[in-house]
């Protein structure tokens, strides 16, 4: 089987590094992607998640080192190599085979290089591929590779979406309330909050009437749904960067939004209201409006950040496009 694995892998020819704009990028990480799906027989669809949730992670934190080809998958070196390989660059196939790592030479040229895009997508896909090729074995051997739930389910959801738009370009957003409407809002991230406790506001607070419609900010999956103590009725959409968007206070739900659901920018998920503060059916306790929140997952933990700076320029992006 590794004899096959290998005879298939030197029938592509060696990507060279380049420095390419936003759509050759695009072009570039699908090709690898369309070659991966080909070797493995898994849908290029896992692994562009898989890369996009790394690409993500990677911008997130401080410990991992920065993306240098294409493809952001980070594979740490004891992983790479084998974790009782004394020699933790090592670039020898055969001798990271003998250590049980993961290396392998993706690209034909002799050496395993955990920097070089072919090596690393083409060491990921055979590692999925050594579970099986079918979601559930996929799901499992993401889930021992990771040991983390919530990845898990954060690139499952991103296999959805690009399963079910075709393409990689998911990375347009819209303001979240059609201009046509009226309605204001201020920065208001970091402010003290009262109720429930002391606490800061983790979101900007956009005022509008009653029933003023409330869109989708981004391509995305409807992680939540349902009522908080707080937020009242309230959607969660996590979008393809990791980024999970709340929208909290909400007077109803768009018909046949669930959880689950895939969503996309404009797209109605409700209306604007005053719901929360209590239990279940709460209303009033304030002026109607959208609290509008961002989190980022870093495959860790999740925090809050500031959405004013998005809105603002999702707001002029919208009004450039009516000119």
């Amino acid at each position: 089987m590794k004899t096959l694995w290998c005879i298939i892998l030197l029938l592509f020819i060696p990507l060279q590094s380049f420095a390419a704009a936003p759509n050759d990028l695009y072009d570039k990480r699908m090709e690898l992607y369309k070659k991966a799906e080909a070797i493995s027989f898994i849908p290029w669809y896992y692994f562009a998640a898989v890369d996009q949730y790394e690409r993500n992670v990677r911008q997130a934190r401080r410990d991992l080192p920065k993306q240098i080809g294409v493809i952001g998958i980070y594979i740490p070196p004891e992983r790479w190599a084998g974790p009782l390989n004394k020699n933790q660059e090592d670039q020898n196939p055969f001798t990271i085979s003998q250590f049980g790592g993961i290396g392998i030479d993706g690209n034909g040229d002799g050496i395993a290089d955990r920097t070089n895009d072919e090596d690393v997508l083409f060491a990921f896909a055979r590692f999925l591929r050594s579970y099986g090729t079918d979601h559930t074995h996929i799901k499992m051997a993401l889930w021992d590779y990771y040991e983390r739930s919530k990845t898990v389910d954060i690139i499952l959801g991103k296999v959805k979406l690009y399963k079910h738009f075709g393409t990689i370009q998911l990375d347009q957003y819209a303001f979240p309330i059609p201009r046509r409407f009226e309605y204001s809002y201020r920065s208001t991230w970091g402010d003290a909050r009262g109720w429930g406790g002391r606490r800061i506001h983790e979101g900007t607070d956009i005022f509008a009437h009653y029933g003023t419609p409330v869109r989708s900010t981004c391509y995305g999956i409807v992680e939540l749904k349902g009522w908080n103590k707080y937020g009242g009725w309230r959607i969660g959409i996590r979008d393809i960067n990791n980024t999970y968007h709340y929208f909290a206070h909400l007077n109803g739900f768009a018909n046949g939004l669930e959880e689950g659901t895939i969503v996309e920018p404009g797209m109605l998920i409700g209306s604007v209201g005053s719901s929360g503060y209590g239990p279940p059916g709460t209303s009033g306790k304030f002026p109607p409006h959208l609290h509008y929140g961002m989190y980022k997952d870093n495959g860790y933990t999740e925090w809050s950040f500031d959405p004013y700076p998005y809105l603002k320029q999702w707001e002029r992006q919208e009004r450039a496009k009516k000119r």
